[in-house]
Parts: structure tokens; sequence; C-alpha cells
């Protein structure tokens, strides 16, 4: 019997035993036998509703359901004859036997076309999009129940949240008839929650016409409890990037290469996805390297890598960028202690903050920038804080002037020197930024980040300046280490983006390893590689499909003018005057070959790179299933530690008894439901992001200073 409606009033039935005499209906109560809509206020003030008797042969029973209120008892003309109801509303009749039931009657209550549709007591007066509507004022119990469970997800509230007894005393004034439920019942509800959003995810992920990419990253949660994330990029059928947590699953110990491995590949095949895989990025932890040696095994047998998975590991771009400039700036320059300390006195008291701001207005600097104070331990914030110091510079030497406790002002050869540490950093801040993007940009985005950090170390491994060219020695080291294996994946994406194609590998090698060097040619062998593949795969009829790695012989562009000299010049404006030969000579060529000849579209023009291949996928089905693959390659594991900063506001101290099935439930629902779109919560923005990602050991005092950067956020406002 369906139970989700209820009814404010209720009529008893009572039968005598006085024989031979017909049917009477006596009421204790008022008789209401007009059409009218049922006074739901009883409810609230516990009004016991009318009742009503009914004499019938020998026995005496009473009838209390609720449903009565809209019907009416036909009175028997004949003893032996059913006893019936009517509907108030439409007139349609029914059984009243007590044999009947009364689920006819609810169901009937449901249907009752009078009652639902043109009874206007049951309908409000809403305003759709200009226009007068009206909506069905009725009550629905499941409906309830999934938007309260849909904002516990969303809003990452307690499950204890719908026992609060303000909270459910608003619910009943807005709806006398609300059933409550306990927090128990909301965890079930989040748990199916989770098992259908997991089969519909699944179908989507066995058939999205793209294969899959992985990022993983393990967590400690502050139970002590390890959680591994794996998620999922793909490009759909509509040419759009998707990212989906697919896991956030408990990971128990050890935590070595051999379990890792063991947990990834079950929860991929638990996916159905495991015969789907082109790459994974993972950090630089050293367990990850055997990590991923075990899990190209297990592919390779089944055959489901691209070129025995040549492209298949990935290091995370971000972890690489901070090894590389932490190991630079070991050792820091005078200059930029300075002006630490600076920042440093400003944001001492509330007078110097007042004395700086007069400062400020008098050179008529802008005073809305903010003036950041770094952890030493976080390169970026110490490029923020020498950012905004050599725009407040004039600031800064006239509070000299004014303020003779104000000492530490560096003097015009350290600003200088201040200016060109500054300027080598951006280069890599610019990089980070992109490597750990919170809308995830596809992969083409990243070479030519990787050949100005290259170029720029090159050219500070042959300065003048010998700070600068000690430390450019020492990242350029790194550099190497880290970046020789890892470049071929960044060189193929950049090719499969119109404004660059491989006339930028070309242009950036010549720039690095000079004309014909092995790297380019590795990186052409490497891309007819992949596409013949492709082609294999996809079987295509016709020669002209596959193609040959071509010539090994690389132009060298003559008349090329060597600007590297000139600091203002930006070098992909040279790249813009670059040309290339021809790829193929033959009169038949593979589409990848007519890509590649065809003239590059402009370097500065608004392209979007997955809109250019779906509406090329036509003309080059092939190609476009290897862009669909490449591009949606990341380079971060971004994407799964921001899931750690959702599993620790779920794991607070107030909630580390959940257990890790409701932990993954909640996370994972969260990211598929809503995403990035969850208002109310506290999503890291990117630069937390970034900074958490390049963090290494902060101690308090390190975690105070950035609280005092994110409080004082606004130099006028300092």
């Amino acid at each position: 019997m369906d139970t989700s409606m209820t009814y404010p009033n209720s009529i008893s039935i009572e039968e005598d035993g006085d024989t031979g005499s017909s049917d009477s209906i006596e009421e204790t109560g008022h008789t209401n036998h007009q059409s009218q809509c049922p006074d739901t206020s009883a409810i609230g003030k516990k009004k016991l509703p009318p009742k009503a008797t009914i004499n019938m042969l020998g026995k005496k029973r009473r009838l209390s359901s609720e449903v009565w209120d809209y019907f009416d008892i036909i009175p028997k003309k004949d003893p032996n004859d059913e006893l019936k109801c009517r509907c108030k509303k439409c007139g349609n009749e029914y059984s009243a036997e007590s044999k009947s039931g009364t689920g006819n009657l609810h169901r009937h209550v449901k249907r009752c076309v009078k009652m639902t549709t043109k009874d206007i007591g049951q309908y409000l007066i809403t305003s759709d999009k200009g226009a007068l509507a009206t909506r069905n004022a009725q009550f629905s119990q499941d409906k309830f129940r999934e938007l309260l469970v849909h904002a516990i997800v969303r809003h990452e509230l307690p499950f204890s949240f719908v026992e609060h007894e303000g909270i459910k005393n608003v619910l009943t004034y807005l709806e006398p008839q609300i059933k409550h439920i306990t927090r128990n019942t909301a965890k079930s509800d989040v748990k199916k929650l989770h098992a259908k959003e997991v089969n519909r995810l699944g179908s989507e992920l066995r058939g999205c016409p793209s294969r899959i990419c992985l990022t993983s990253d393990a967590w400690t949660s502050i139970v002590t409890d390890g959680y591994l994330s794996l998620t999922a990029h793909f490009i759909d059928s509509n040419w759009l990037l998707q990212k989906k947590i697919l896991n956030f699953s408990y990971m128990p110990p050890p935590h070595n290469g051999v379990a890792l491995a063991e947990k990834i590949y079950s929860l991929a095949s638990s996916w159905g996805i495991e015969r789907k895989l082109f790459a994974i990025t993972l950090d630089n932890a050293s367990e990850n390297d055997s990590c991923v040696a075990i899990l190209k095994n297990q592919l390779k047998l089944k055959n489901s890598l691209i070129c025995d998975g040549m492209l298949f590991h990935v290091r995370c771009c971000a972890h690489i960028l901070n090894l590389i400039v932490q190991d630079g700036l070991k050792e820091i320059d005078k200059s930029v202690e300075l002006i630490r300390e600076c920042v440093k006195y400003v944001k001492g008291s509330q007078t110097r903050k007042l004395r700086f701001t007069e400062c400020v207005t008098q050179t008529s600097l802008d005073s809305k920038k903010a003036l950041v104070q770094d952890v030493p331990t976080r390169w970026n914030s110490t490029y923020r804080m020498l950012s905004s110091a050599l725009y407040y510079r004039l600031a800064f030497c006239h509070l000299q002037l004014s303020d003779s406790n104000f000492r530490s002002c560096p003097s015009l050869e350290e600003w200088g020197r201040v200016e060109k540490i500054c300027s080598f950093l951006q280069v890599f801040y610019e990089a980070t930024n992109a490597f750990s993007g919170s809308k995830y940009p596809t992969s083409n985005l990243y070479f030519p980040q990787v050949f100005k950090i290259q170029l720029k170390l090159s050219e500070e491994c042959n300065s003048s300046d010998d700070f600068m060219k000690r430390i450019a020695s020492q990242m350029f080291v790194k550099f190497n280490k880290y970046w020789s294996e890892f470049n071929l994946l960044l060189a193929i994406a950049v090719v499969f983006d119109p404004r660059y194609k491989f006339q930028f590998i070309e242009f950036s090698y010549n720039k690095l390893y000079g004309p014909g060097s092995n790297e380019l040619v590795k990186v052409r062998n490497a891309l007819f590689d992949v596409y013949n593949e492709y082609v294999k795969i996809s079987n295509t009829p016709g020669a002209s499909s596959s193609c040959s790695r071509g010539s090994n012989e690389v132009y060298s562009p003559h008349g090329a003018k060597e600007q590297e000299d000139n600091q203002s010049f930006d070098i992909l404006e040279e790249f813009d005057q670059f040309d290339t030969f021809e790829f193929a000579c033959s009169a038949q060529k593979s589409q990848l070959e007519l890509y590649l000849d065809e003239p590059r579209a402009k370097r500065s023009s608004h392209i979007i790179v997955l809109d250019y291949w779906k509406a090329q996928q036509f003309r080059f089905p092939d190609l476009s299933k290897l862009a669909r693959d490449i591009l949606c390659v990341p380079v971060s594991t971004v994407a799964s530690e921001s899931a750690f900063s959702l599993g620790g506001r779920i794991l607070d101290q107030f909630r580390s008894s959940l257990s890790p099935q409701i932990v993954e439930a909640l996370v994972c629902t969260k990211d598929w439901l809503f995403g990035d779109k969850s208002e109310g919560s506290l999503n890291m923005n990117l630069e937390d992001l970034t900074q958490n990602i390049m963090s290494l050991n902060i101690n308090k005092d390190e975690v105070d200073a950035t609280i005092i950067e994110d409080s004082n956020s606004n130099v006028v406002n300092l």
C-alpha cells in the first residue's frame, strides 16, 4: 500500500445490529458533502477530525483511514447491495467494503484529474522567465528525500543535520505532511545515490569514443587512514574534456609499488576500462616507477597499450618544476632577504601600514595591488613577494626617507638583482599555473611553456652574473634528469594544435640543440609510429592511410634572426616567421601528412583545439582519434590532489569516524553531480592548490606567515 501521501481528516464508519433497517449515516461532527480542498491545518494543530458512523447488520466496526475525507459513502438501497463510496471531486464510485481495502482509493486520489489539475487550491502562481504559470503544490516525500541527500552531498553537511531540531521545525512549518528521516536513513540514501551514479558513469566510460587517462595519488587522513584517489580524464562524444574522480578508496599498508599497482589495476578493472587506458600521471615518488612497470606488464599481456606503452607513464609537471626551482634556490641571494625584511617591517604594525600607505599615495601608485609576504619553502610565494615589492619600489624608497627606523631598503644595485631573479622565476611561475590549471586544459598548451623554461635556463647558464649562472646550472642538471623522456609526449601533443604543428617542434629544437638534432628525429619517428598504430587498429582500407616516417633530414631555417640577447623580445614572435618543408612529396599522402602540410593558423588567433578537431573528424578520421586521446592526457596530479582537499573536509575531527565506503560515496558523488559548482563549500582555488603541491615541510611559523598573507591581501587595506 502506498503511504507516501497523507490526508488531513479521517472518517470512521460504525455498523450496529439493527436488523432490517436500511443503512443510515450518523456524524459525530459536522457533515461535509461539498467538494472542497481539505484543510491541512488540522494536522499541525492536532485537531480530531469529524467522525461518521454507519449502521449495518449485526457487527460494529470502525474505519479510520485518512482517505475517507475525499469520498462520500453511498447509502444502500437494498441491504444486500455492495457498500460503495463516491469521489467528492469527479463522482467516480468505488467499493467501500472492508474486503476491498483502501488501496484503490489511495491510487484514485493520486490520479484524480479534477483533484490534481482543476482544483485551483492545489496550485500556486509562479513566475517562469517573465511569464506567469501554475505549479502543483502537492508534496512528494520521495522528492524531498532526494533533494535532502543532494544538499548533504553538495554542501558537505553532517548526517546529523537531518536530526537538528531547528531544521526539523523549519521543514515542518513549510510542509506539515513531511516525514523526517534519521541520520542512518540519510546514509542509506547517499549509498543508493552513489550506486545509481556508479552505474551511469560506468556506462559513460565504457561507451566513450576516446581512450581514458588516469591520475592517481595517495593521502593519509587525520586518523592516519590511507586513501588512494583515482581520477579519469577523457574526451566525450561531444569533444568536451571530462574529469571524474572514479574512486577515493581506502588503501591499507604497505604503500609500495606492488600494492599500488594491484590497487590501481583492480579499480580500473571494476570500471571495465582496463583495456581502454592510454596514460597514467603520477608524482615522482620512487614507488610509482615500480608501480608503472608492473601496470605496463599487466596491460601488455592483454595487448591494451599503444606502442607498447611508449607514452604510458607521465610524470607530474608541477612536482618536477617544484624540484627544479627548489634545487636552484637553496642558497637565496641577500637582496631577496632584504625584500623579505621590508615586507615584514611594513606589516609589523598598523602605524607602519598607514605610513606606507601614505608613501604609496605620494608616489601615485595604485594601492590595490597586494603586498605579499612569502613562505620561504614555497618559491612561488617568493616570486609573488618580489613581484609586488618591485611594483612598490618607489614607495619603499620614499619610506626610507620618511621613516628613520626603516633601514632594510635595498640599494639600487640590489633592486637590479631582485629584478633579474623575479624575471627568472616568472617563467616557472607561469608554467606552474598552466600545469595546475583549475580548468584542466588540453595537453597541447604545455610544450611552449617547457621550451621557454629550457631556453631561459640555457641563457642564464651563459650569464655574466655569477649568482644567476650558479643557480641556473644547478636547475639545468635537474631539468635534464626529469625532462629527457617526458618531452616526447608534450612535443607530440603540440603537433595537434593548428597554430603550432610540427613546425614549432623544429623551431624549438633548432634553438635548443641545433639543426638536424637526434632529439628532433626521435620526436618525428615517435609521432609517425603512434599514428600508424592507430591506422592499424582502425583497419582503415587504402594505402594512403598509413605513412612512412619520412626523411631523417631536418630543415634548418635560413635567415632566422638571432635575437636571443634582446630580453624584451618574445621568442614565440620569431616562430611566427618560421617556415618549413612539406612532409611528403608523393601524390598519395596520409592523413597526418595532409594535416602537417596545410598552412598553420596564426599563433595569435583564438582557437579551441577540441572544437577544431571536432570539425575535422570527418576529414581525418584516424588522426582525429589520435588527437582525441593525446589531448586529454593530464600533465599534473592536481585533479587527484583536489580530491584530498574534499576528503580532508569530510574527514575532519568531528566526522573522522565515517566508514571508508561512506567517505568514497560522498567524495565521488559530489564530483560527479556538482563538480566545481558546489556553492558554500571551501573549495581550494588555483593558488592554494598550487602552493599545496609545491609545499615541503611547513612549520607553524610558516603557516602563520601564510595566514598573515591571506588576511592582508591588500596593501591599502594592507
